[in-house]
């Protein structure tokens, strides 16, 4: 049997082989401890890196949230207009074209008669005529509905103006728009105003009225007031309805304050950029 002192090995003196033996035990715990320090400070200092990155990830992607809603809000301008087209084909259909109809009827008459009884033959080329001249007048009413030349040809303001005095109602518009917005725009917010007005005098029973318009901040703003009993509420008629949905196909908003009694306001307000104004050619 070897005694302690014939197991070490020469030279090695048994405190420092027993240091020996600490320090390679101990290497694998201090390079995990280190390992989990590292760690945890990578992943603080990884926070705050991606930080930047997820605010310029948020402002790149701002265009796909704009499609999505512009997604959102294109069915309800269609449905908006299907109403619409539906009453222009009604319109079509009962009033110019049937007129037409009969102008025709009547033209194969009067040459069945001009031979054999002048004097009809006369009497209804006259109604003829007559006929011929309202189906246009309908046409012209018809076009009108749909895109007033006023409209086209004087901007939003004036058609609005003309729009006023056909209105049963003392209506007093006022503007501060120093120029033209798009025409969809200007569209969308004519009729809108037109069915206000219509509102105010249907269900309201308002005598008087009044339209103001301006432009603040890149916001078309139109506001229409009247003296009726108020009471008016989105969802107890399509009307309101409809203009909020005519003018949320240009991202436009709708505030509505009719308390009972009245009075009743409506102010509605679409993102648009002005045109620089025309000026009469000297």
């Amino acid at each position: 049997m070897q005694s302690p002192a014939a197991e070490r090995p020469a030279g090695m003196p048994a405190v420092a082989r027993a240091r020996g033996h600490a320090t390679a035990l101990g290497r694998p715990a201090v390079r995990a401890l280190l390992g989990l320090a590292l760690t945890a400070a990578g992943l603080g200092v990884a926070e705050r890196m991606l930080r930047p990155r997820g605010s310029w990830t948020r402002a790149l992607l701002g265009p796909a949230g704009r499609v999505e809603q512009v997604t959102e809000v294109r069915p309800d301008a269609t449905e908006a207009q299907a109403p619409e087209l539906r009453r222009i084909e009604r319109d079509l259909h009962d009033g110019a074209q049937a007129r037409l109809v009969a102008v025709s009827l009547r033209l194969g008459a009067v040459g069945a008669l001009i031979d054999r009884d002048p004097q009809a033959a006369k009497k209804l080329v006259t109604e003829t005529q007559e006929n011929v001249t309202r189906a246009l007048q309908e046409l012209r009413d018809l076009v009108r509905g749909i895109h007033p030349p006023v409209l086209a040809e004087r901007g939003l303001v004036d058609a609005v103006r003309a729009l006023a005095l056909d209105v049963p109602l003392k209506v007093a518009v006022r503007a501060d728009v120093p120029g033209r917005a798009e025409s969809p725009v200007e569209s969308a917010v004519y009729f809108a105003v037109s069915e206000a007005l219509a509102n105010a005098v249907k269900h309201g029973d308002a005598r008087h009225a009044s339209v103001e318009f301006s432009h603040v901040a890149g916001l078309l703003r139109a506001e229409v007031a009247d003296d009726g009993h108020g009471g008016a509420d989105p969802l107890l008629g399509s009307g309101l309805r409809g203009i909020q949905r005519r003018l949320a196909a240009f991202d436009g908003t709708l505030t509505l304050s009719s308390p009972p009694g009245g009075p009743t306001r409506l102010t509605m307000e679409l993102p648009c950029v002005l045109s620089s104004p025309r000026t009469p050619a000297s």
